[in-house]
């Protein structure tokens, strides 16, 4: 996927692409069947929400949880679905719909931690993943923001925010992510947007029933189809041992359409998560010289990342073997109403080639197998979306886990989201952000995922995976490095040249 933003403000971002104004929601708003297919697909095993990771280092005046409060307070009026929450129609005649939080607590929200010391990122990670394995609470707003304290030598300067929202949260039609409207430009603080938000009265079942039956008269076939769905989840929530009948049986389905692979297998309720940190001119360097865009090259990394880590748990990767990802990207299409800005985000198979011993060859044979979908002129870069404004990488990220999950059944091993950002600093009251890592969530029977963003002049992975079925992915995190430097090396031996027809990402 594909993402650059203009140099603007949170609240410029939200108005010129016409998402709501600070204010309410609408009323009462039902879930869309993706929702629904999201909310019956989850377990406890396999949690449905994003997250992000972000380190920021604070100004002078310092960052504390009652400022992240503050912060957070002045800016939830654009993303009214942050203070909704959803509620079951009596006898399941229809979808839930959304309903403001009579009882909205920010603070329950907004989480406060600290790292003991050394306050390291190993530590962090650990807390990342500690809180990735637990599911949100449906009876609340599907969203958490945790301030990490304590990172680092710096810790009285340096801090860490983990946000986690559920993929039903986020669509980026109605809600885009909390971290588009928190994250500033420029240190400057913000004039403050009053916010008079009272919770509107909570519809009786009486109501909700009526409703209900009234858009069964309207629309005859979308009650029989509701009805049939709802009743399927039902039934899969009263069964525990059904469901995890059926998502083995789904795992085994997906490794007989998807190469065999360690990552397709059954999860645990645990996670582990690695970071990586880049540098953009590597992967601009080996683009210069070997041709293709900086996604190639950021995809042939992970793909010789994967094929070095299979190796040292002696898997063979030798002939044609390869790994087939699901890289959702961003598309152009005409149809789309204008507060979707005009792209959506479809899913695209590709199959990364870890039977290739030589990187330069691998780096060509992802170029390929991209060409087809640039090729067919709704293919969106980075230098066509650098005009406009709208979405965050959280955002993207968030969409991208959404189509993952909506085409699990096409049979691929691992998702890869890939989203650039804007290549200047951000900040959020002041304080400004140093790194932001994507945490990806896994989808039944896939044992790791990975995220990478692109952010001011660094290209930062996120790699999450299963505790009990991954033990050693921290050496995927290593071998990531070292795949980069192998690149990197071969472009060193070439003569530099530019690429026809390209523009620097």
């Amino acid at each position: 996927m594909f993402l650059c933003q203009n140099p603007m403000t949170a609240k410029d971002t939200i108005e010129q692409v016409g998402w709501r104004r600070p204010g309410r929601g609408p009323m009462n708003e039902r879930l869309r069947p993706m929702d629904m297919a999201l909310l019956a697909g989850e377990s406890a095993s396999a949690p449905m929400h994003n997250a992000t990771l972000e380190i920021f280092e604070s100004a002078a005046d310092g960052f504390d949880y009652e400022k992240l409060v503050g912060l957070i307070a002045d800016r939830i009026a654009f993303v009214p679905r942050y203070r909704q929450r959803i509620r079951t129609v009596p006898g399941r005649l229809a979808n839930p719909v959304w309903v403001d939080d009579d009882d909205f607590d920010l603070t329950f929200h907004v989480r406060r931690s600290a790292l003991p010391r050394p306050g390291s990122m190993a530590q962090l990670r650990d807390l990342v993943a500690r809180i990735m394995s637990r599911p949100l609470d449906r009876n609340r707003p599907l969203w958490e923001v945790y301030l990490v304290e304590g990172l680092g030598d710096d810790g009285d300067r340096r801090f860490a925010l983990l946000s986690k929202a559920h993929q039903i949260l986020v669509d980026g039609i109605s809600t885009v992510d909390l971290g588009q409207v928190i994250l500033d430009v420029d240190p400057v603080p913000r004039e403050t947007l009053h916010d008079d938000w009272r919770p509107r009265r909570e519809p009786g079942q009486p109501a909700l029933v009526a409703e209900a039956v009234r858009e069964s008269l309207r629309h005859p076939g979308l009650a029989v189809t509701t009805l049939r769905g709802n009743a399927e989840s039902l039934a899969r929530v009263g069964e525990a041992v059904g469901r995890r009948a059926l998502a083995v049986a789904g795992a085994l389905s997906n490794r007989r359409s998807s190469p065999e692979s360690p990552i397709n297998t059954e999860l645990s309720e645990q996670r582990r998560f690695v970071t990586v940190s880049t540098r953009l001119e590597d992967y601009r360097r080996v683009r210069n010289v070997h041709g293709g865009t900086v996604n190639d090259v950021i995809l042939a990394t992970i793909t010789g990342a994967m094929r070095a880590w299979l190796m040292t748990r002696a898997e063979s990767v030798s002939g044609s073997r390869s790994l087939k990802a699901m890289v959702p990207m961003s598309v152009i299409d005409s149809e789309l109403e204008p507060t979707s800005l005009g792209s959506q985000v479809a899913g695209h198979l590709l199959n990364l080639p870890i039977g290739e011993a030589s990187p330069v060859v691998r780096l060509h044979q992802v170029s390929y197998a991209l060409k087809a979908h640039k090729d067919t002129g709704r293919a969106v870069a980075a230098d066509r979306l650098a005009g406009v404004a709208g979405f965050a990488p959280t955002t993207f990220h968030a969409l991208g886990g959404r189509v993952a999950a909506a085409q699990s059944r096409r049979g691929f091993n691992l998702v890869i989201t890939n989203v650039p950002g804007p290549q200047f600093p951000l900040y959020a009251a002041g304080a400004m952000m140093l790194e932001s890592y994507p945490v990806q969530p896994l989808l039944p029977g896939h044992a790791l995922a990975v995220g990478v963003t692109s952010y001011d002049g660094g290209v930062y992975f996120g790699v999450n995976a299963d505790r009990d079925a991954l033990p050693d992915v921290h050496v995927l995190g290593q071998c990531l490095e070292d795949a980069l430097t192998e690149l990197v090396d071969s472009a060193s031996e070439n003569r530099p040249r530019a690429p026809r027809g390209r523009k620097p990402r």
